[in-house]
């Protein structure tokens, strides 16, 4: 009898977890906007911005003949889709509610599901923008053509675990230190403008210049990425597995750091602030 009540008390914990993670992120992709499609148009906005910005800047500087063979503007969108990918995840993992809130008061919600929530939340709003615009480029501009779809998407995907990483790192140290885990986490997210790499090909660019951005997981992943986009194009100066393994200690660590907040949390912390 004990041995057939545990796998059930089991599954139904994990579906009850399932539930209230759907719940949150649905409650964190209306949190943006009242209306979900008007939040997804302002998203979408924000990345055409950057691509036409950009475009606009290699056009005025004359260095698009230095770029990848193939298509420029799709050369422009893989490197501003896993930077704003990226830089989603970790805004919405450090906005997340912390172990002071006053939401996570109400049993069962903890802060893990709220930080998951946030995430997938993220995660929806950018993959829905990004085929959005991709479908609409593909429609009335040039046909897309990808060299590797699942590995393109695999980097995507990577993008937004890493800025989880790093967003969870700024989340754990915001009870202790409010002012400069929201300073460090602006100057990371302003960093990352030319940090990420997303402007230049990896290949084409001198080893002492390299040497200031091959510490930044985004830089590999947009690296990585356009080798999967681009059939001519091969990474020599990035790696795959450096994202992956700087990423899953950035989580290890920001969750170690969670818990012990999260049994030290008072709700006075956030007195006078």
């Amino acid at each position: 009898m004990f041995n057939t009540y545990k796998p059930q008390s089991m599954w139904a914990s994990a579906l009850n977890i399932a539930e209230l993670t759907f719940h949150s992120t649905v409650r964190e992709i209306r949190k943006g906007h009242k209306n979900a499609i008007v939040g997804l148009l302002l998203n979408m906005l924000q990345a055409l911005i950057f691509v036409g910005a950009f475009y606009a800047m290699f056009q005025v500087l004359g260095v698009r003949r230095a770029q990848i063979r193939g298509d420029f503007l799709l050369y422009i969108m893989s490197g501003v889709f896993l930077f704003m990918t990226h830089a989603k995840a970790m805004g919405a993992v450090f906005g997340a509610e912390g172990a002071t809130s006053s939401i996570l008061k109400h049993a069962p919600l903890n802060s893990i599901i709220m930080i998951a929530s946030a995430a997938l939340a993220s995660l929806y709003t950018q993959v829905l923008s990004m085929v959005t615009i991709l479908y609409v480029y593909h429609v009335i501009g040039n046909p897309i053509e990808i060299d590797d779809p699942i590995g393109a998407m695999a980097m995507f995907l990577l993008a937004w675990f890493s800025g989880i990483g790093v967003g969870i790192i700024f989340l754990s140290m915001k009870p202790w230190f409010p002012d400069f885990a929201r300073i460090a986490q602006t100057v990371y997210a302003r960093t990352n403008m030319i940090a990420s790499g997303k402007m230049f090909v990896a290949n084409a660019t001198p080893g002492y210049i390299l040497a200031l951005f091959d510490w930044n997981p985004l830089f590999h992943c947009i690296d990585q990425e356009r080798g999967y986009v681009f059939e001519n194009y091969f990474p020599h100066h990035s790696s795959i597995w450096y994202p992956v393994v700087v990423s899953v200690a950035c989580l290890v660590l920001g969750l170690m750091a969670e818990f012990f907040t999260r049994r030290h949390a008072s709700a006075s912390w956030g007195a006078g602030r």
